[in-house]
């Protein structure tokens, strides 16, 4: 005989010795959602050396997955995605161990996916009120979501915002390649997959430690710049390469124009040789870039193939995988 189908939130929380902050955390997320039948609390211990686990379990969470040694919060995040999958989720709420996202506002974001609105909805913190965020890190985050916005084409407002919902076919198609992070890298993933994504504004929850990812501004600045320009690389090759090539061929086609302009009108005209060749090094350069560029965007078409077959293997597993408890 088949069971019906109940509608499952998995709410998923990412550790790495969190054992000071998780049962407070755990204690602020809603134990019932409306539209959901189920809602189950997903630990992933990322090889925590304190009582995350212990804490975990007696806060009621009975889903733990632990990682044998630390690999990074991506690692943890993709870790939680997949084992969220197999547990039935038909919508995944990620969310912070340090309780800086208000569990209230768990219904805000799951709701868009569950009604068939968005595959990803990005919690957006109300940044320009938040105490905890310095002038400078609300600058930093303004210009960081607006590169994101532009590199992804999605409509994000906080796009380091780690409070978010995925319905089963974001969830099965998204990965991450760097450690650092998968707030940035997913987004612009997303648009390349064609996601549709959105932001619901939420409410944030007074600090309780220091960010244990970021250590300083420039740190964040840093990383963040890489994982941008690695993601759009990845994602969009042409159009990265294309941005790059642009710098060498403006420098070398103003050489060109400034050569031409001398040759035709200077009166007292040299040869200026070494000009003319500095300016056909530049253009070459940039039509160098740009046949990178092409190789990258072919490179790319293999990816894009790898992972639509990971994605229908991946999906055909857990489709089986809830079929046969279903029975």
């Amino acid at each position: 005989m088949t069971t019906p189908h109940l509608r499952t939130l998995v709410i998923q929380i990412p550790c790495f010795n969190e054992e000071g902050t998780l049962a407070e955390t755990v204690a602020d997320l809603p134990r019932t959602v409306p539209g959901f039948d189920v809602v189950k609390f997903l630990v992933i211990d990322d090889g925590s050396s304190d009582r995350t686990v212990e804490v975990a379990r007696e806060c009621g969470v009975h889903h733990v997955v632990s990682h044998r040694r630390n690999r990074g919060l991506a690692e943890a995040f993709l870790t939680g995605l997949d084992t969220a999958l197999r547990m039935g989720a038909d919508v995944i709420v990620n969310t912070d161990a340090d309780n800086q996202y208000a569990g209230s506002s768990v219904p805000d974001i799951a709701r868009p996916v569950l009604d068939g609105l968005a595959d990803i909805v990005v919690g957006e913190r109300p940044i320009e009120s938040v105490d905890d965020f310095s002038p400078l890190k609300k600058r930093l985050q303004r210009l960081g979501s607006w590169v994101v916005r532009k590199a992804s084409g999605t409509p994000i407002a906080d796009a380091a915002s780690g409070f978010r919902a995925f319905n089963r076919e974001a969830a099965l198609r998204l990965h991450v390649f760097g450690r650092y992070t998968y707030t940035m890298e997913t987004l612009i993933q997303a648009g390349a997959e064609r996601l549709a994504v959105m932001s619901v504004p939420i409410g944030v929850n007074p600090q309780t430690r220091p960010s244990r990812l970021v250590k300083s501004s420039a740190q964040y600045v840093r990383r963040s710049a890489a994982t941008i320009i690695r993601s759009f690389a990845v994602y969009r090759p042409f159009r990265f390469f294309a941005a790059v090539s642009a710098v060498p061929f403006a420098i070398g086609l103003a050489l060109l124009v400034r050569w031409v302009v001398l040759w035709q009108f200077a009166e007292d005209y040299q040869s200026r040789v070494p000009s003319l060749v500095i300016a056909a090094v530049f253009v070459l350069v940039a039509v160098q870039i740009v046949m990178v560029g092409f190789l990258a965007d072919l490179m790319a078409s293999t990816r894009r193939l790898v992972a639509d077959s990971r994605y229908r293997a991946r999906k055909a597993e857990i489709d089986a995988l809830l079929a046969a408890d279903h029975q």
